[in-house]
């Protein structure tokens, strides 16, 4: 992966928001910000498409394994989709979003179909269900195509469709073939794919109906960074979260599930040296891992060992990781980041991870799903809190929403980048958590 996942982006979810309802009078005040209508957008779709890859292979490898949440897992990719109609029709009507309901929703039956045909080593039933896929792609590039009004060429959206699907079908059969560095390779490289296809979709929608976005654009600078800020914050909950299940199940692919969160961990760990220097990435590495991802694995070997006083000595690690993390961001960014706000915001953080992991110790899969899925959407309202912190900290980096003045992610766009994008990612980092309010008022909104 290498610091690849630093030129990537995500999003912040609000279920039944109208996409297209105006936010920010853009057109008068050309105003430096991450929160706009176009953004939104890109926002929602960035959640909503990046929690489907996450939920599908789960869902697969869960059911594989005949694992006791297989049910909740497979409900879970089911909503999801069902999540997505509201979005879809704030956009495209009741109609179109029943006719995208019928093809997206119906295109995850057949993700049983290949966990059997592994289990059973059925050749004709995997045909058939690559045959779907076949089937899905071409009728679902058609769709994105005319509502889009050809703003998504059929071709294109055929192309990244299809790549999105074997994507899933890589990581699946790689974890059947037991090659689990290549499953979370597949995994870590899938889950990067969806931020291409949001952003593709909505820079799409937004060019078809510009009035509706009030001139703001889906491509900024700043919808870029608000969409990484979030890629890098959902990976990590969700590699911990599935990390802790593996370990505490004495899954196979415990240790690579580890290596992939130490993966994440380097990428952060370059970005913050690349803005605060060799020492200050060293004090976030020691931080991170020292009372963070290693307390979390603490906390899963001692509830494996039965040991409470470990579990509570895990716990508070825990607790002295929000503290010290805290004040290490609101030290590190001069007070552009409260200390309060970082500490709060990463104590809720890691309540989740932590009623997630214990709920599916005491199996009570139903609250550990949920808790899942609320954790993850918690993660995608520090885009637009912290993307917009960091605009207005660089307004001169950020002074339109066009696409011409935007940083070259290496993924489209113009302009030369004047500065690293690995140093936006690196503020981004720093400043993770400084979503506090607006993120607790998201989730607010959601519930």
């Amino acid at each position: 992966m290498k610091n690849k996942k630093l030129l990537k982006r995500i999003a912040a979810p609000v279920l039944g928001l109208s996409l297209i309802a105006p936010t920010t009078g853009l057109a008068e005040h050309h105003e430096a910000t991450a929160t706009t209508p176009a953004s939104d957008l890109r926002s929602t779709l960035d959640q909503l498409l990046s929690e489907h890859y996450v939920l599908a292979v789960n869902a697969m490898v869960k059911d594989y394994n005949d694992a006791p949440d297989e049910e909740q897992a497979y409900a879970a990719l089911e909503q999801n989709a069902l999540d997505m109609t509201p979005a879809i029709e704030s956009i495209y009507g009741a109609e179109g979003a029943q006719q995208f309901e019928d093809i997206f929703v119906n295109h995850n039956d057949y993700s049983p179909d290949f966990v059997e045909a592994a289990k059973s080593d059925d050749a004709d039933l995997r045909a058939a269900a690559e045959a779907e896929v076949e089937e899905f792609t071409q009728e679902f590039g058609g769709f994105l195509a005319t509502a889009t009004e050809g703003n998504l060429p059929e071709e294109a959206a055929v192309e990244v469709l299809v790549a999105h699907e074997q994507d899933v079908i890589n990581a699946f059969d790689s974890y059947v073939e037991g090659d689990y560095e290549a499953y979370f390779t597949h995994f870590m490289e899938g889950y990067d794919r969806m931020f291409d296809i949001s952003k593709a979709l909505s820079v799409a929608i937004v060019t078809q109906m510009p009035d509706n976005f009030e001139g703001s654009t889906a491509d900024a600078p700043a919808a870029d960074l608000r969409s990484t800020l979030n890629n890098l914050a959902a990976e990590h909950f969700a590699l911990a979260v599935l990390s802790m299940q593996k370990g505490v199940s004495g899954a196979e692919d415990y240790d690579f599930a580890t290596w992939a969160e130490d993966m994440h961990t380097d990428e952060f760990t370059a970005a913050i040296g690349s803005i605060y220097g060799e020492e200050g990435a060293a004090q976030f590495k020691q931080l991170w891992t020292g009372e963070h991802i290693n307390a979390q694995a603490d906390l899963v070997s001692a509830t494996v060992a039965g040991d409470e006083e470990g579990i509570a000595a895990a716990k508070e690690s825990l607790s002295m990781f929000t503290e010290e993390f805290g004040m290490f961001l609101a030290t590190a960014t001069e007070g552009n980041l409260p200390e309060d706000a970082a500490i709060s915001s990463l104590k809720t953080h890691e309540d989740q991870v932590v009623k997630a992991f214990e709920s599916y110790v005491a199996e009570d899969y139903q609250t550990s799903t949920d808790t899942f899925r609320e954790g993850y959407a918690f993660m995608f309202g520090v885009g637009e809190a912290l993307g917009d912190a960091i605009v207005k900290q660089m307004p001169d980096q950020f002074a339109a929403d066009v696409p011409a003045d935007m940083p070259n992610t290496g993924l489209g766009g113009a302009a030369e980048q004047q500065t690293p994008i690995a140093v936006w990612v690196a503020i981004a980092t720093a400043l993770f958590a400084a979503a506090g309010f607006a993120v607790k008022k998201n989730i607010a909104n959601q519930e």
